[in-house]
């Protein structure tokens, strides 16, 4: 019951609904029970007459002691009705409540993990997660819950009653419930493993279907349909290989159960028949104890489906939760950094950093200074893998340095509030996320309450106005899942109309400009030379020509900067940037 009873301690402000529903659910099963003994009060009626059980309460007429019988099985049933629909909605209400608080929780804890965290996860993995076993937790809470607590119930009433009529039969029929019992429970911790490895193989199927529809476009390109359904093929049958283990064991439950209550069904029928016979027991008590013992064993075959159930949802749960209790690695509290009073320098003291050092790999970045006056645009330059955009994850604190310092405004990162310091800094990266909305929803994202006037005028500065004005629906127009309908350079410039919009007092462009045509290009260095006045603006770059007019450029080899100066002392210095000028500008040349 450990992680049911963690779930509950989790969600504590549900302990009342929880316990509601419960009452519910027993009261009902106590409704559920009484026409037997009715069935059983009748027969006596019928049998002994004046002598019967109802007689010895007053009501001595037959016919009146029928009568009363029908109005309290009219009662009983509208009482079990009653409590029937209560205990569904409650139940139901508080899966579903459950679910959404929970699905919620597990999404805002996975947004505050670092991005460290998320390179050793696979996308499909967290979906499954957060949506198939959050789903499955849904389903035993609507059902599962409440099936044992009544054969609980049932069983605890029932025993009740046995007791009450003939003890000594009641210790022959109940014989079998600590086998049932034991072989339920017996069969449920050897399901519990199964059960979480039945959701790893679902997680990986759920993997390996977003990985590909992600990258749909390249496998229809390369013609690889057969080779990914292959693979598809192989997680599904590791899916169907592990659930079949757990099948095979959740099925044999049921007919040890049923041989159990066989026997208790059998020694009531027979040994309390002679008991009758004998006058040791009335006839109308071994009609209750037939039809109760019946309604008492025969529900506990459904053991093995609520076992099942059970088993499923535990292994779920135990995983939503190992997901909420993952520490998080960078804390979001800190240091106010209030807008009006940042002034935009930004400085890398002697930073080193490297991915994933526990694993022994090499540092992308060794003893790194830098500094960037406020207001000022500089441009980062550099091969492949130097370590360029490893500076820009530092500064956004995606990531934490493990030896120096990274300031804005003097003051250390670490210490400053996470959410403040990213709304300084507006950031745009090569393969820009849009959203599903409108183009107007794209712009407007990060920057609540902004109005369609406001949302226009960074629009025109990124030089975007042009083409969504041409579209039918103008910025109405949907982009539809990641922008996919819009072109890549369309995607960039509404990236950087956002970011204008933001207004920050920093302005990042990583690699802004690699992916574009020379058409877009221009039209984001145009954009780019009058949102920069008065801001900090860094630009990543592998085209030379994007960093050109900046102030300074900073030249990066194998995480370490190599050369610094303005765009013509660099080639003066006939070094590392002139070299990578001359080969840009002579492939240009080649290719005209």
């Amino acid at each position: 019951m450990q992680p049911l009873k963690k779930l509950f301690d989790h969600a504590r402000r549900y302990r009342r609904d929880a316990a509601l529903a419960s009452v519910y659910s027993v009261t009902n099963k106590l409704f559920d029970i009484l026409p037997e003994v009715l069935i059983g009060v009748a027969v006596d009626v019928v049998v002994s007459r004046q002598d019967s059980f109802l007689a010895r309460l007053g009501f001595v007429d037959v016919k009146v002691q029928l009568a009363v019988l029908g109005v309290l099985t009219v009662l009983i049933w509208g009482f079990e009705s009653l409590f029937e629909y209560l205990y569904s909605v409650k139940w139901r209400k508080l899966a579903q409540s459950l679910q959404h608080d929970l699905r919620l929780e597990t999404y805002r804890h996975v947004q505050k993990l670092e991005m460290a965290w998320f390179e050793q996860k696979k996308s499909g993995q967290l979906m499954a997660v957060m949506n198939d076993d959050i789903n499955q937790m849904e389903r035993f809470l609507n059902g599962g819950a409440n099936s044992i607590l009544q054969v609980l119930s049932s069983t605890v009433l029932v025993s009740a009653v046995f007791f009450a009529l003939s003890p000594k039969l009641a210790a022959i029929a109940l014989a079998p419930m600590p086998l049932i019992l034991y072989g339920t429970f017996w069969f449920q911790r050897r399901l519990a493993p199964r059960y979480a490895a039945v959701r790893e193989a679902a997680g990986d199927i759920n993997a390996r279907l977003a990985n590909n529809l992600s990258g749909i476009a390249t496998i229809k390109s390369y013609a690889a349909e057969e080779f990914e359904a292959a693979h598809v093929e192989a997680a599904s049958g590791a899916y169907r290989e592990k659930n079949g283990e757990a099948i095979r064991l959740s099925s044999a439950i049921t007919p040890v159960i049923r041989i159990a209550i066989l026997a208790g069904f059998v020694a009531t029928l027979v040994y309390g028949g002679w008991m009758a016979l004998s006058g040791e027991l009335a006839v109308g008590s071994y009609s209750v104890l037939v039809f109760l013992t019946q309604r008492l064993l025969w529900p506990l075959t459904g053991l093995a489906e609520i076992a099942d159930l059970y088993q499923r949802s535990m292994a779920s749960i135990a995983r939503v939760l190992h997901l909420v209790d993952t520490p998080i690695g960078i804390p979001y509290a800190g240091r106010a950094l209030p807008r009006d009073g940042v002034a935009g320098s930004v400085e890398f003291s002697d930073v080193d950093f490297a991915y994933g050092p526990d694993s022994g790999s090499a540092p992308t970045l060794s003893g790194v200074d830098l500094a960037i006056p406020a207001g000022r645009t500089v441009g980062i330059v550099g091969s492949t893998g130097s370590g360029k955009s490893t500076l820009i994850k530092l500064l956004l604190r995606f990531y934490a340095p493990q030896r120096g310092k990274v300031l804005l405004d003097g003051e250390d990162i670490g210490s400053a509030d996470l959410q403040d310091l990213r709304r300084l800094i507006g950031y745009v990266s090569q393969e820009p996320f849009l959203t599903d909305g409108s183009i107007a929803d794209n712009i407007g994202y990060g920057t609540p309450g902004a109005t369609p006037d406001q949302i226009e005028a960074a629009a025109r500065a990124a030089e975007a106005h042009e083409f969504i004005a041409r579209l039918p629906q103008g910025y109405a127009t949907e982009v539809g899942e990641r922008g996919q309908r819009l072109s890549g350079g369309q995607r960039q410039r509404i990236a950087l109309a956002r970011a204008i919009l933001k207004n920050p007092p920093v302005l990042i462009l990583d690699e802004a400009t690699s992916a574009v045509d020379n058409e877009t290009e221009a039209a984001i260095q145009r954009s780019l030379n009058q949102v920069a006045k008065g801001r900090t603006t860094i630009v990543i770059a592998h085209r030379l020509s994007t960093v050109r007019q900046a102030d300074r450029i900073w030249v990066m080899e194998r995480g370490r900067i190599v050369e610094a100066g303005h765009h013509d002392e660099l080639l003066e210095k006939d070094g590392v940037y002139a070299g990578l000028w001359r080969l840009q500008t002579g492939e240009r040349l080649a290719e005209a």
